[in-house]
């Protein structure tokens, strides 16, 4: 009896230590790995795995996931597609029955034989409950990339140099050199990079320069377009 009940406790121990045993960084990349894995197939199996019930999932974009709204977003890659995501510089914070994985996420995609690239950066936290880790929280965002440089026309610089207000005392200017066009604030000067002819960003920066036509052809004010919306610079000389 006193075998018995042993071997019993020793059981019971052996389950409690198995519930509470850490987590390791290595453990919470291989199933965040194996997450990303599943997106080609479609594959829902591992998300319905390690994440929580009552998890929050927002994406990108700005959207908001629950748990089934996750879950159903999860569908093969249409005909034609295909692609891998890879986890690159992980860091982690493991406290207790809490792991914050933090980590680069780089995306190699190929739609009908033409690759794009993007990064994010995501940071999940693991909660660990019952003896089972998941997902409780999970948060990206897409690292900003400078478009493709596109032609520039030198003639139409003409119309684009000149000194812009947007009110008394606030005011840029914009100039060129040689066949390359600058704008400048306050003393510091940035170049005008093309994405088209009429249309430019700055090397870093998100968000778009352009410059506004009237009816008779001149330009009458530039456009510092930030995330779809316009500060307009009216044109003074």
């Amino acid at each position: 009896m006193k075998q018995l009940m042993l071997i019993k406790f020793l059981s019971a121990a052996t389950l409690v230590c198995a519930a509470d045993a850490p987590i390791t960084q290595d453990e919470l990349v291989r199933r965040t790995q194996e997450l990303y894995d599943a997106l080609v197939s479609g594959n829902q199996a591992p998300w319905k795995k390690h994440f929580a019930e009552d998890c929050i999932f927002a994406d990108e974009k700005g959207r908001i996931f629950d748990k089934p709204k996750l879950i159903a977003d999860i569908t093969p890659l249409p005909k034609g597609y295909s692609g891998t995501i890879k986890i690159e510089n992980a860091q982690s914070r493991i406290i207790g029955n809490t792991a914050v994985l933090s980590y680069d996420a780089d995306e190699t995609e190929t739609i009908f034989g033409q690759n794009l690239k993007a990064r994010y950066h995501i940071t999940d936290t693991w909660l660990q409950r019952d003896g089972n880790w998941q997902i409780i929280a999970s948060q990206a965002h897409r690292y900003y990339e400078d478009p493709a440089v596109g032609k520039i026309d030198p003639k139409k610089f003409a119309d684009f140099i000149g000194t812009y207000e947007l009110a008394p005392n606030q005011t840029r200017s914009v100039t060129d050199e040689g066949d390359k066009l600058f704008i400048e604030r306050n003393g510091k000067k940035e170049q005008l990079l093309p994405e088209t002819s009429e249309l430019f960003f700055r090397k870093g920066i998100e968000g778009r320069i352009l410059f506004r036509y009237v009816s008779y052809g001149k330009v009458d004010a530039l456009i510092d377009r930030r995330n779809n919306e316009d500060v307009i610079w009216r044109k003074t000389k």
